[in-house]
């Protein structure tokens, strides 16, 4: 039986994908803005974010929040860390493949998390401690022990192409080994794949901390491991970061982590990264 903050967490959740699968209906009418460099974010977002928060607050009143939209409101012990639409430009484009993400942190730990896609009605909930559900069954990473015939994912930080050359190679060695490489423009989602086997892997670099706060504790639920470019485990979250911070993910099963960050080094993105 899920803990009742995060019957919460849920409940906040589908309300924020609600607001969203009821905008679907209109997204030629949508105001969107460019927020950075090929960053967008539109009033959907916003809608679906307060929604959320809403149902966040009237169970927690106390509580903090961290959202893609909102930024960081209140000063309770407790943190809800929002992304209200992780994947906005498969969204605006009416590409099925988006999600909403919710994480508890307290002391800089994420203690629960919520990843919810509306379109599938498919729910990754987590706690930690207590493993991963995907519609309240336990689900686990795939114990691969190398590259060999793995499906990987990764994304293109669109605030930074600098590193593209790096990365295009990294994806150039990793392909010799991996089945393929999949780009799915949802950090979130990612993360819930490889905490459910759907994907072996998963790397990314520029991510914010709303991106990943509830799919890294799924994977490590799910019995993965997380760790950066370089191989070091992330220390604690960092709500006060500006902008929601840059943070780098290697994600999967422990020895395939290994060989993944590896090859990440190997291949000259992880000197990239850093510059």
């Amino acid at each position: 039986m899920q803990k009742p903050i995060v019957n919460v967490m849920v409940k906040a959740a589908r309300a924020a994908g609600g607001a969203l699968l009821r905008g679907m209906n209109r997204l030629d009418a949508i105001n969107v803005i460019e927020k950075d460099r090929q960053d967008y974010a539109s009033e959907i977002d916003q809608q679906a974010e307060q929604a959320a928060i809403r149902e966040l607050r009237r169970a927690h009143p106390g509580a903090a929040f961290l959202g893609e939209e909102g930024g960081l409101q209140g000063k309770g012990g407790s943190l809800f860390v929002i992304d209200p639409l992780d994947g906005t430009s498969n969204y605006l484009r009416g590409f099925p493949h988006w999600c909403v993400s919710i994480a508890l942190v307290e002391g800089g730990v994420a203690q629960h998390g919520v990843v919810f896609d509306p379109l599938r009605n498919e729910l990754f909930t987590a706690s930690r401690g207590a493993g991963t559900l995907l519609n309240d069954r336990r689900v686990r990473v795939n114990e691969r022990k190398d590259l060999v015939g793995t499906v990987l994912a990764t994304g293109f930080p669109p605030r930074d192409r600098a590193h593209a050359p790096a990365q295009l190679d990294c994806v150039r060695a990793l392909l010799g080994e991996a089945e393929d490489i999949r780009r799915t423009g949802s950090a979130a989602l990612d993360l819930a794949y490889v905490a459910c086997g759907r994907l072996d892997g998963y790397f990314e670099t520029g991510l914010k901390l709303w991106d990943i706060a509830a799919g890294v504790l799924l994977v490590r639920e799910a019995g993965g491991r997380i760790c950066d470019y370089r191989g070091a485990q992330p220390d604690k979250l960092d709500p006060g970061a500006a902008g929601g911070g840059s943070h780098q993910v290697v994600a999967g099963s422990v020895k395939l982590v290994d060989a993944l960050q590896k090859r990440i080094v190997e291949s000259g993105l992880a000197a990239a990264a850093r510059r």
